[in-house]
């Protein structure tokens, strides 16, 4: 064993063999003492803390204890375990200037002293509006906790009456504790309870001197403001403070005191994850008793906006819970969003959930429906294929498949788009720009396809006489089906000032942006669809009246042209209310809010179901309820059978 003598860098040299290990450090010991009191014992190997500028040497395990520098209190530092020697920890100081104390040490004599009560909170709160002026006289938390001990101190004195002077004197020390340049001293603690304790702390002490306090002609604070109001024989009387307006309804015969406080929402304990505050802390106290008949109405201007289907509650200050509650609180609901109706005098406030509200299995349903439109529509492209040939015998048949096979197409990228951006925190910036893009055009494409065959039904059933070439149907089908969803996507795209976030698509949702009524890029949208919506609605009562007024005897090709007009009228019956309740149901989501109650959650499921499962619809509606498609699906499967048979038959026969 060696024995080590500290110098003055604090290393040591050898002198003799001993199980223990001596260093001296400045005549400074706080460890296990040997006789001389200027010698640490540390046994061997037991890692310790070098000195670090006026720190001792300190065993691993023990904590250093320092007096503070021309303040009262105490400085300490622990000594951790480490590989070779100890880890400090952060220094815990329990300073507080003189000044402070000595305001605090007045305070909690203040009622003992030669004087009146009244006379000396009167000097200790002028004292305490000088200390508290200067910020960076206060700015640790040490101090901090000692000028709210003031206060609470003092609001615990019954008999204190603090006139209008004496409250201006405590309103402008409050106001002080709370500006910015103390924030570090509000939530910087080793503990986060000792913290918020002293948040309640001030809250519980400054409502209390409030109320004892004539603070009716007192001037707006930057961060404290209060209000009074007699409300004696009246049926409602309310307060303004810092724009939030406190309504007390019903008859009272008392006054109506209110204080709002800049900040304090954040120093306050909140242990809930889901919501956090999004307005001021406002108080309302009166010095009528508690009732059952109190009704409290808030109308809180919000710290941020609040986003769509996201939730708030309306919270009181819980003493015995320490913690916010909305029991007795009730939320004015979306349309009201800053409005609270409260049953009871409290400190009130509104939290803000951080995440959207969530419907239930809503994403499974999305997932399903989409997998089965998929499926549905590469069955009905591969049905459209197979039966081509035998299907275009005519001008309007042949309009209709092509039709056809344009919309099932179309939806068929939308859709994959669609399950491709489900969850749009997981994709690039450029590629849920890219699917806004894709489903913005392929929808458009969709509806003005469903217009192509409506508008030259609607030519050949009321111009019999006018005969269109096949090739200048499929032009006009061309530049109407894509030329105007491409003229306007682009036309979209230059008035949001290009590919920009938030005005041509959202990051959140990877689609259109709703900012407001006739306000944001889902128009460019909507405005088209619904047209399309109204002409097909409008081309196909005219095409009935027009097919029932024709004679029965008429020509065998006429009458053909006229059962391939009832094929393609019914798909556009059938698929015109599908595609049209669908995007209705679309944009009603945008409108109703998941807080607004069950008809949202309704709105949302009927939308989800409709708009996922579309590929299933276009194929019931027009390869499955069409007789002719399945005639041709029936003879193009036979005839590949009996090829299949022969083949088997020949290759039978060279067998044997």
């Amino acid at each position: 064993m060696k024995l080590y003598r500290a110098i003055t860098t604090v290393t040591c040299s050898p002198i003799t063999t001993t199980p223990n290990i001596r260093c001296t450090f400045k005549n400074r010991c706080n460890q296990e003492a040997s006789a001389m009191m200027d010698i640490c014992v540390i046994k061997e190997n037991d890692p310790f803390c070098e000195a670090e500028s006026d720190w001792p040497v300190t065993k691993a395990g023990h904590k250093a204890v320092l007096k503070c520098n021309n303040a009262v209190g105490r400085r300490q530092r622990k000594c951790h375990v480490g590989t070779t020697t100890g880890i400090w920890d952060a220094e815990v100081s329990e300073c507080v200037n003189n000044e402070v104390e000595d305001v605090l040490q007045m305070a909690k004599i203040v009622d003992s002293g030669l004087d009146s009560l009244q006379n000396n909170a009167a000097k200790v709160l002028l004292k305490l509006n000088g200390v508290t002026n200067n910020s960076q006289q206060i700015n640790t938390v040490s101090n901090l906790n000692a000028t709210v001990q003031v206060l609470s101190t003092l609001s615990g004195k019954k008999n204190l009456q603090a006139n209008e002077s004496t409250a201006d004197d405590f309103l402008t020390s409050s106001s002080n504790l709370l500006e910015n340049t103390l924030e570090n001293s509000w939530t910087r603690t080793s503990s986060d309870q000792e913290n918020q304790s002293l948040a309640e702390m001030y809250l519980h002490s400054v409502e209390h001197l409030i109320q004892q306090s004539n603070v009716t002609t007192t001037p707006k604070r930057k961060n404290v403001e209060v209000a009074e109001q007699n409300c004696l024989g009246g049926l409602q009387c309310s307060n303004t403070v810092f724009n939030v307006t406190v309504h007390l309804l019903g008859k009272n015969s008392s006054s109506l005191k209110t204080a709002g406080f800049q900040h304090l929402e954040g120093y306050l304990p909140n242990n809930d994850t889901q919501f956090e505050p999004n307005s001021i802390v406002v108080s309302a106290v009166s010095e009528a008793e508690q009732s059952d008949s109190v009704k409290v109405k808030i109308d809180f201007p919000l710290r941020k906006p609040r986003p769509r289907n996201v939730e708030l509650q309306c919270v009181s200050w819980d003493t015995n819970s320490r913690a916010w509650s909305p029991r007795g609180c009730q939320w004015g609901g979306p349309s009201n969003a800053g409005h609270c109706t409260c049953h009871h005098f409290s400190s009130f406030a509104i939290l803000m959930s951080k995440y959207p509200l969530d419907l239930p299995w809503i994403s499974q349903i999305t997932y399903v429906g989409l997998s089965v439109s998929v499926v549905s529509l590469v069955v009905s492209l591969v049905i459209e294929l197979a039966v081509w040939r035998a299907m275009i015998k005519t001008k309007t048949l042949h309009l209709r498949h092509t039709a056809h096979i344009n919309i099932s197409l179309c939806l068929l990228v939308a859709d994959c788009c669609f399950l491709a951006s489900s969850k749009p925190s997981d994709l690039p910036l450029s590629w849920c720009l890219a699917m806004v893009v894709l489903k913005h055009f392929c929808y458009l494409a969709m509806f003005f396809w469903m217009l192509c065959l409506s508008a030259t039904l609607l030519h050949q059933t009321i111009f019999l006489f006018h005969s269109v070439s096949k090739a200048v149907y499929l032009r006009f089908s061309l530049g109407l089906g894509y030329g105007c969803p491409l003229l306007i996507v682009v036309g979209t795209i230059v008035a949001s000032q290009g590919f920009t976030e938030g005005k041509y698509f959202s990051r959140e949702t990877c689609w259109l942006t709703h900012i407001g009524l006739l306000n944001g890029s889902i128009y460019a949208f909507v405005i088209p669809s619904w047209t399309i919506i109204f002409i097909n609605v409008f081309a196909m009562l005219v095409v009935i009246m027009k097919l029932l007024d024709q004679p029965v005897n008429m020509a065998a090709s006429s009458r053909r042209e006229k059962r391939a007009a009832l094929t393609a009228l019914r798909s556009v019956v059938l698929l015109t209310p599908v595609f049209g309740l669908t995007w209705i149901l679309g944009f009603a989501v945008m409108l109703v809010d998941l807080t607004s109650g069950a008809l949202a959650y309704l709105v949302h499921y009927a939308f989800t179901l409709l708009n996922t499962f579309q590929g299933l619809f276009i194929l019931l509606a027009t390869s499955m309820a069409d007789k002719l498609t399945r005639e041709a699906l029936l003879n193009y499967l036979k005839k590949s059978a009996p090829r299949s048979s022969e083949s088997s038959t020949k290759f039978e026969s060279i067998s044997k």
